[in-house]
């Protein structure tokens, strides 16, 4: 049997205890040893524990904990002489989740031929919110080492791409499209973890992707003193005020328009600097001149001052002008 105690009896008696299976599972993405109290109850309750894979990485942790583990891969019939007799074996199944013990048990159960024992699939750890986003940490670390296309790659030569992919997030939003809203996250989500590992390579100023994340929970902490602190919010409109004031202070600038990106599309940029100006209570007067550039800067305000998004309205005018155009186009329109 592999590499099963010697001391088992050589096949399962029909007429003792079947016994128990525990099939113990783990999350990669929790740190090793780290086991829900369960699963360390059944760990040392167990008469055998027996482990595929050498190299698990919860071997060591098992060990030092007092676990006494057999590396072995036994076959579902070698399983049930092991249990026989009332004993408890678990299995700590290997990042694949033990398929063929699985699928030989499965087949034991419906041939109706054996007393099958009491079999528990328990999970010794779970996955956190989140906790997908340390795969792809890791896959983007793999890909930047030995793609040859993705090891080149630059801040600067990335730029248009996260441009490009902010585009396509907006249009899926304004699509109402589900599926293309998740793809289209996870390729905004790639800019900003491809970007953060090109940054690890500084060799002045290098910083990693957890540095990104650890600056964003702080910022996202302080600028929300309604939720995380004593002060109070009981609407948008206040929640904005806390923002903007907390971001002034952090900061530190000496005007509202600072940090307003002028290559931005030109109706969001004149939309945004109203709303500084608003937000901020200064009473500034348009400019006043002739030209179309004058006169949309008046309607991304009035918009602005309305709650209207002059960038979103243009495009589904333009969405509806684009499905005249092709109404237009067909045979008979």
């Amino acid at each position: 049997m592999n590499a099963l105690s010697s001391d088992l009896a050589p096949g399962p008696d029909q007429g003792a205890d079947p016994g128990r299976v525990v099939l113990l599972t783990t999350s990669h993405r929790v740190a090793p040893g780290l086991l829900s109290w369960p699963a360390w109850q059944a760990l040392h309750d167990a008469d055998e524990v027996l482990c595929a894979d050498g190299a698990h990485p919860q071997l060591p942790y098992l060990e030092e904990a007092g676990v006494r583990v057999a590396r072995s891969a036994p076959l579902a019939e070698e399983l049930l002489t092991a249990c026989a007799g009332g004993r408890t074996v678990v299995v700590v199944a290997t990042g694949e989740g033990e398929p063929a013990l699985t699928d030989g048990l499965a087949r034991l159960a419906g041939s109706g031929a054996v007393r099958m024992p009491d079999l528990e699939l328990l999970p010794a750890s779970y996955d956190l919110p989140g906790a997908r986003l340390l795969d792809l940490v890791q896959v983007m670390d793999r890909v930047r080492a030995e793609c040859p296309w993705t090891s080149r790659q630059t801040h600067e030569g990335l730029a248009r791409y996260a441009v490009e992919e902010v585009y396509e997030l907006v249009e899926a939003i304004e699509n109402e499209d589900r599926d293309e809203l998740r793809e289209e996250l996870g390729d905004v989500l790639l800019q900003v973890v491809f970007h953060a590992r090109i940054a690890e390579e500084d060799p002045d100023e290098p910083f990693s992707v957890d540095d990104v994340a650890g600056g964003l929970v702080a910022k996202l902490v302080h600028r929300h003193p309604h939720v995380f602190g004593d002060a109070t919010a009981t609407t948008p409109e206040e929640v904005k005020e806390h923002w903007e004031r907390a971001k002034a202070q952090e900061k530190r600038r000496r005007s509202v328009t600072e940090g307003v990106p002028l290559g931005q599309p030109a109706l969001a940029l004149a939309a945004q600097l109203t709303a500084r100006a608003r937000t901020a209570g200064l009473d500034v007067p348009l400019p006043s001149g002739e030209g179309i550039g004058y006169a949309l800067l008046a309607l991304a305000a009035r918009a602005e001052s309305e709650g209207v998004d002059p960038e979103a309205a243009l495009r589904a005018a333009a969405r509806t002008y684009r499905d005249t155009i092709r109404t237009a186009e067909r045979p008979g329109g």
